[in-house]
């Protein structure tokens, strides 16, 4: 069975194409979103100066040496400053592998929403912990920051869309992201020699689906990302010139009743003469407000819901203590099925 990822052209969403393009491309995200999960995505509006500046950024902070950007860590339930290798279990978010057993080789950096973004709000810590900036990293701050801020424009575009395609009232979305769980985790899968043992059990990044509403994802034209596709397999994906991947998270899965699922991912890395090929890749994740309830949609309820109501921030915390915690997540029973049918392939 061929695997391929859609295209869809969000122009319409962005530069304010007709009646007619908004649908038609709201249409064919639906049919994405049945049948793939992962979306690739043109039109977005991101000049590439900014997405060349943001890559060079990750460059110059990635390139410090290891105990410099250790000094940036933060605790487990704090989703901010630096992962270092090995640190985090991304199948642990979905209940499997041995608890505390951490063994995903990436390293990360984290910013997102602060509570100091909306002082009007009384808005709980550590979900809107304030931002840590590596000063050894002077040109990071402010490329990083405005890449985050477009990623932010494409997730509001994307969820814009995603009401017209499933029936929903214009501006649905807005009442759940008003202060949103946004973070953008930055990945390095280029380690030095030496840091890595090259061996059987070489984990990128474990399976696992993503927690909120929709994920925004750059990533270099480098293999490693793979998807669990509906006929049980792992497929290899690779944006395409000038695309952003786009696939959901769990809540959209909740709020639809499975009609859009989350999809099932993990890396593995190319090892080429025994060496880590390099790789980096952007994820911006769009996760609504931390007190908002996802139910099922009365246009998704059906014969009934597969899922009782959830807040985002009981939702988020039980994913994140298991991926940067390990704690086993006991709560992701249909994700954990789908990836023991699939086996390791």
């Amino acid at each position: 069975m061929s695997f391929t990822v859609p295209t869809v052209d969000l122009t319409p969403y962005v530069s304010g194409g007709t009646d007619e393009e908004r649908a038609a491309a709201a249409a064919a995200f639906d049919d994405a979103a049945r049948t793939v999960g992962f979306v690739q995505i043109l039109g977005h509006g991101i000049p590439t100066d900014v997405t060349d500046a943001f890559a060079a950024a990750l460059d110059e902070f990635f390139g410090l040496p290891l105990e410099v950007k250790k000094g940036y860590r933060t605790p487990p339930e704090v989703n901010r400053g630096y992962a270092p290798p090995k640190t985090e279990s991304l199948s642990l978010s979905l209940g499997l592998a041995p608890s505390n057993r951490m063994h995903d080789f990436f390293e990360a950096f984290n910013i997102g929403a602060a509570r100091s973004d909306y002082p009007e709000l009384d808005l709980p810590l550590p979900d809107y912990a304030e931002n840590v900036w590596p000063s050894e990293a002077p040109g990071f701050p402010a490329a990083v920051a405005a890449y985050y801020h477009h990623a932010a424009r494409v997730a509001r575009a994307m969820t814009t869309m995603f009401a017209e395609a499933l029936d929903l009232p214009a501006g649905f979305f807005e009442a759940f992201t008003d202060h949103s769980l946004d973070v953008l985790r930055m990945n390095n899968y280029a380690l030095p020699p030496g840091e890595v043992t090259l061996d059987g059990d070489l984990t990128g990044m474990g399976e696992h689906t993503d927690y909120g509403i929709v994920t925004v994802l750059w990533a270099d034209q480098v293999a490693g990302l793979q998807v669990l596709g509906r006929d049980g397999a792992w497929h290899d994906v690779m944006p395409a010139d000038g695309a952003l991947l786009i696939n959901l998270g769990d809540l959209m899965a909740r709020w639809t009743n499975d009609r859009w699922m989350s999809t099932l991912h993990r890396v593995k890395p190319p090892v080429v003469d025994g060496a880590i090929q390099r790789r980096r890749s952007a994820a911006f994740f769009h996760d609504g407000d931390v007190d908002a309830v996802i139910e099922t949609m009365a246009t998704c309820v059906g014969a009934g819901s597969s899922y009782p109501p959830i807040t985002v921030g009981e939702h988020i915390a039980a994913k994140l203590a298991g991926s940067r915690a390990g704690v086993a997540n006991t709560g992701a029973g249909s994700e954990q099925q789908r990836v023991l049918a699939a086996g390791g392939a």
